[in-house]
């Protein structure tokens, strides 16, 4: 299978929005509503086009996509920036391929060239410590909600990025429209 991994074009964005709507369709811990997530963080501040990637097969058609936005890791003494992973999917005719793999590995990787520190996820606990994550709370970083311990995950692209860091994060406001 050949699949090209690219940065998303403003020309891709309505496919990029039907492939999340399908991906999500019948997944059971959603609420079938990050094909607007996915709108709402392109109009913000959060927004960081280099970090929206896609995957394309042979006829250009977007079988995945992942994106990375601006948060921040907030306490009483310090605000911390980091990224979110959110969302990622795969057209449900291309899962358990290695395509949201690919993703994953090359946003991590563009991230860590852009210069960001540190990515949080909320997610699999059996999928994303492949890549390195854990469980965010081994460093006092909390989610802004409630949810297992085991599904809300870091990841330091920087070694010791996370090491004096703690609190809460902070999601833009694109997360809670």
């Amino acid at each position: 299978m050949n699949i090209n991994l690219r940065q998303e074009q403003p020309k891709d964005y309505q496919k990029t929005e039907e492939l999340i709507e399908q991906a999500f369709r019948n997944e059971e811990m959603s609420d079938q509503q990050e094909h607007f997530l996915i709108q709402r963080i392109r109009k913000s501040t959060a927004f960081i086009s280099e970090l929206s990637i896609i995957a394309v097969n042979q006829q250009e058609d977007v079988i995945g996509q992942i994106l990375f936005s601006k948060i921040v890791i907030k306490n009483k003494k310090r605000i911390t920036a980091s990224l979110a992973l959110a969302p990622i999917s795969v057209h449900p005719d291309y899962q358990n391929q290695g395509i949201g793999a690919m993703l994953i590995k090359k946003g991590l990787e563009r991230a860590k060239e852009a210069g960001y520190t540190s990515v949080i996820v909320l997610g699999h606990a059996a999928y994303y410590p492949r890549f390195g994550f854990k469980p965010a709370n081994l460093w006092g970083i909390k989610a802004p909600f409630d949810i297992p311990n085991e599904a809300f995950m870091a990841l330091e692209l920087k070694p010791g990025a996370l090491e004096h860091v703690s609190g809460m994060v902070q999601y833009s406001d694109a997360f809670s429209g």
